[in-house]
C-alpha cells in the first residue's frame, strides 16, 4: 500500500515535471517565434524598400539580382536565429539542476542497458554523481563532457554516446525542416 502511494506521487511529480518542461518549452517557442518574427520583419521592410528603389533604377537584371541578396540575407538571419535557438536550448540542458541531470542520466542508462549489459560512465568532470546514483558498474569524470553521459562496454568495444550537444544535434538535424517551418512558416 505503501509502496503505490510512493509510486503515485513519483509519478505525479514526474507527470509535473513533465508538464513544466512542455509549458517551458511552448513559452521558449512562442518567444523564439515573437523574435524571428520581429527580426525577419524588419529585415523585410528594409529589403522591400532596396528592391522596390533596384526596380525604379536598374530593371529586370538589378530586380532579380536584389531579390537573390534579400533571400540570402533571410536566410543567414534565419541560420543565426536557429543556431542561437540550438546554444540556447543546449545550455539550458547543461545548467539544468542536478536532480534533473540525474534522473535524466538514469534514463540514459537504462536506454543504454539495451545494447551495454554493464556500462562504464564518462560525465562531466563537474558533475557530483556516484556510479551508483545512475545505475552503471563505474563513473569517470572527464573535461571533454559538458552534459550528458557516454556509456562504454567493460572491455571498450561499443559505446554509446548520450552527451546532451549529440543528442540534441541529432533532433536537430532530424527534425530541421519542422523546427524550421513552427518558427519560420
Amino acid at each position: 500500500m505503501a509502496l503505490d502511494n510512493v509510486k503515485e506521487d513519483i509519478n505525479r511529480s514526474a507527470d509535473a515535471a513533465v508538464a513544466e518542461i512542455n509549458a517551458g518549452r511552448d513559452a521558449e517557442i512562442r518567444k523564439i517565434r515573437a523574435d524571428a518574427d520581429a527580426v525577419i520583419s524588419g529585415i523585410k521592410e528594409k529589403e522591400e524598400k532596396r528592391l522596390k528603389e533596384a526596380v525604379e533604377h536598374l530593371g529586370r537584371q538589378e530586380l532579380s539580382s536584389a531579390e537573390l541578396e534579400s533571400k540570402k540575407i533571410v536566410l543567414m538571419k534565419k541560420k543565426e536565429i536557429l543556431a542561437q535557438a540550438f546554444s540556447e536550448a543546449l545550455a539550458e540542458l547543461e545548467s539544468a539542476p542536478a536532480t534533473v541531470k540525474k534522473a535524466q542520466y538514469k534514463k540514459m542508462v537504462a536506454a543504454a542497458k539495451k545494447v551495454i549489459k554493464e556500462p562504464v560512465a564518462y560525465c562531466g568532470k563537474d558533475e557530483s554523481l556516484k556510479a551508483e546514483d545512475i545505475g552503471v558498474s563505474s563513473l569517470k569524470k572527464t573535461d571533454t563532457i559538458t552534459g550528458g553521459l557516454i556509456l562504454e562496454s567493460k572491455d571498450g568495444t561499443m559505446q554509446v554516446d548520450m552527451q546532451y550537444r549529440t543528442i540534441l544535434q541529432t533532433i536537430w538535424d532530424n527534425e530541421m525542416k519542422e523546427v524550421s517551418k513552427l518558427l519560420f512558416g
